[in-house]
């Protein structure tokens, strides 16, 4: 499939949501299947989606980032790098760096991409990050394969284009190297899925009749005798809140019934599917509260996996944007960006506490280094590494 800014003649070209969909592939939109129309929003009314997407975004808001300076030595921390003060101070005036941090991974997840304003001050230092939410935004390709940005502020209705240097734009994996691809679209299939077994599960709620057995007749039953079992049955049968009751009619007989093979199967299916939202966003069923196969032992695997996989990956991701899209050209030779991954154990103090002393021990860190990171005062003599304890004999 040749994508249309491919083409010989095409000089400019808008993305459309069929670009980035291998309608050729697949016959047809892949919104419609089992009944269901996928998108961001409907994605996220699968608790299994939301929590993933939570799980992800909430733990890199909760890592600190730091800009190092490079050095013959090695490195430096710059903590008045333009970079280092939104660290510090927050995307912009209405957002932290915790918070920015967890709306970008988070709009990326959702759409595959994020992308936020780069606004600099007289100097041309950035100043402020401003996020552009992408269903404002349409993405453009020139004829030298650059891109450009439209964006219609949602408030103000107002158009501007942005170049790809005035944006910081993190994608999901792409097909083209230009935008990211969703994963809810990527696997359209398996979110629709989903949300059809909801909604079916909902309408079998909300329309279903739940006696607890059934109530025959004998003889026959007229038409006016019908209508009144009907409305009797339906007052007293229909809704959840009802479900359980019996009809009792003088000459009638009760049979005992249970749950069908259909239902049974459909909260089986239901359980799958949170598994296969677990597996489309990489996170463990743990992460996202099913402890369905979890043990205390799987589940600190499975966590530690999600640290060292899921977790490293974004953190890398957004390293390498910041690098591309917010340092200057100037600082790329001079600086790096790096979110510190150790922050994933301040919830857990006792392997914490124990890598700081094997970092003591190794002579990797000093105590008052160790402090430091505790958020501690530095002590008299602790510049130094402990002196070896003396042989015994």
């Amino acid at each position: 499939m040749r994508w249309p800014w491919q083409r010989a003649e095409a000089r400019a070209h808008v993305f459309t949501q069929k670009d980035l969909t291998a309608v050729e592939a697949f016959g047809g939109d892949l919104d419609a299947n089992f009944g269901q129309r996928v998108n961001a929003v409907r994605s996220e009314w699968l608790s299994a989606v939301t929590a993933a997407t939570d799980a992800i975004a909430g733990t890199i808001a909760g890592l600190p980032g730091y800009v190092y300076r490079v050095t013959d030595a090695g490195r430096e921390e710059d903590s008045g790098h333009p970079l280092a003060l939104i660290v510090r101070d927050g995307w912009n005036d209405n957002q932290s760096w915790a918070d920015g941090a967890q709306w970008l991974v988070a709009e990326c997840l959702r759409y595959g991409n994020a992308v936020a304003e780069k606004r600099t001050d007289d100097g041309g230092r950035v100043r402020e990050l401003v996020p552009l939410p992408w269903p404002s935004i349409t993405p453009m390709i020139l004829a030298d394969r650059r891109m450009v940005y439209d964006f219609v502020d949602p408030i103000t209705g107002q158009r501007r284009r942005l170049l790809d240097t005035e944006v910081c734009h993190l994608r999901d994996r792409s097909d083209d190297g230009l935008l990211g691809r969703a994963r809810s679209e990527r696997a359209s299939p398996v979110i629709a899925a989903a949300l059809a077994l909801s909604e079916h599960a909902g309408n079998t709620f909300k329309n279903g009749s739940f006696p607890s057995g059934v109530i025959t007749v004998e003889g026959k039953v007229t038409e006016d005798n019908a209508k009144r079992l009907r409305a009797q049955f339906e007052s007293l049968f229909q809704g959840p809140k009802k479900a359980g009751k019996a009809m009792i009619l003088p000459g009638a007989k009760f049979e005992g019934m249970t749950g069908t093979p259909v239902e049974q199967e459909m909260l089986l299916a239901r359980r799958f599917a949170i598994e296969e939202a677990a597996r489309l966003y990489q996170v463990p069923p743990p992460i996202i509260g099913d402890l369905t196969h979890g043990t205390f032992t799987n589940s600190e695997t499975l966590i530690r996996f999600f640290a060292q996989s899921t977790i490293s990956t974004w953190c890398r991701k957004i390293e390498a944007e910041f690098h591309r899209s917010v340092f200057s050209a100037a600082s790329r030779r001079t600086h790096r960006f790096e979110i510190d991954l150790s922050g994933l154990l301040r919830g857990d103090p006792e392997t914490r506490w124990k890598s700081h002393e094997i970092a003591v021990k190794n002579k990797i860190l000093t105590p008052n280094e160790i402090r430091d990171i505790e958020g501690w005062n530095p002590r008299e003599g602790g510049d130094e590494f402990e002196a070896p304890a003396p042989a015994i004999g």
